[in-house]
C-alpha cells in the first residue's frame, strides 16, 4: 500500500503533526511532502493536492483523505494490529471523545497561542478565555487517565491516537511557559520524550527560519 502525506512546515503545522505521529504509531511506510505555509503561493501549492486548500492530506490506494481526524480513523481501520485506539470499549469511547473535543474546540488557545516549535516565551497577558481552555485541557487529561484500562505515562496508559491529538497542545503549553499542575506537566514531559515526536521536533527546528 502506498501512502503519501502532504503536510505543512513541521515547525508551524500542528494539524500535520497529528497524522504524522499516527502513521509512525501504525508502523506504516509512507512518504511525505512539505508545503511551506504563510507564503504567497501556499494556497496554490496545497490546491495541487487538496481540494480543501488545507493540510494535512493523505493519499492512499482508497483515495485522498483530508482532515486529520479522518486520516487517523482510516489508519486505525487499515492497521488494526497497531491498536491505535484503546482496545476496551469504555476507554476507546473516551479517547474518541477527547480527540473530537480537541478537533473542534479550544479555539481561544489555538488563536492566541500559535504553534511554533522555536518559541520560548510566555504571553504578556493571559486572556481569560485562554486560561479557561487550559483549565479544561488539564481536566480532560485527568478524565482520560481516570478512564484508562492500562498503566503507563500516556493519556490512556499505552500510547494511542489521543496522544497524537494532544501532542501539539503539549507543545503550546511548553513553548508559552504555561504553569501546570504536576500531573499535567509530567504528561507534557512524556510527549517531549516520545521518540516519534522528537524526530518531528528535530526536523522542525532545522527548517529554515522565514
Amino acid at each position: 500500500m502506498s501512502l503519501h502525506l502532504v503536510i505543512g512546515d513541521k515547525r508551524f503545522s500542528s494539524w500535520s503533526l497529528r497524522p504524522w505521529l499516527a502513521l509512525d504509531m501504525a508502523g506504516a511506510t509512507f512518504t511525505e511532502q512539505v508545503v511551506l505555509l504563510n507564503q504567497p503561493d501556499t494556497l496554490q501549492n496545497i490546491l495541487q493536492h487538496s481540494p480543501t486548500g488545507k493540510v494535512p492530506l493523505l493519499k492512499t490506494e482508497h483515495g485522498s483523505i483530508a482532515d486529520s481526524l479522518a486520516i487517523v480513523e482510516y489508519l486505525a481501520e487499515r492497521f488494526p494490529e497497531a491498536h491505535l485506539w484503546p482496545q476496551q470499549i469504555a476507554p476507546r469511547a473516551q479517547a474518541r471523545s477527547a480527540c473530537a473535543q480537541m478537533h473542534c474546540g479550544f479555539t481561544a488557545l489555538r488563536s492566541n497561542m500559535g504553534f511554533d516549535l522555536r518559541r520560548d516565551q510566555a504571553l504578556d497577558v493571559m486572556p481569560a478565555e485562554v486560561q479557561a481552555d487550559i483549565d479544561r485541557i488539564v481536566a480532560l487529561w485527568a478524565e482520560c487517565r481516570a478512564a484508562a484500562a492500562e498503566s503507563g505515562p500516556y493519556l490512556f496508559g499505552r500510547l494511542s491516537l489521543a496522544d497524537a491529538f494532544f501532542a501539539p497542545v503539549a507543545v503550546r503549553l511548553r513553548t508559552y511557559r504555561v504553569a501546570l499542575p504536576a500531573e499535567a506537566a509530567a504528561y507534557v514531559e512524556t510527549i517531549y520524550k516520545w521518540p516519534a515526536f522528537q524526530r518531528w521536533q528535530k526536523a522542525g527546528l532545522k527548517e529554515v527560519v522565514r
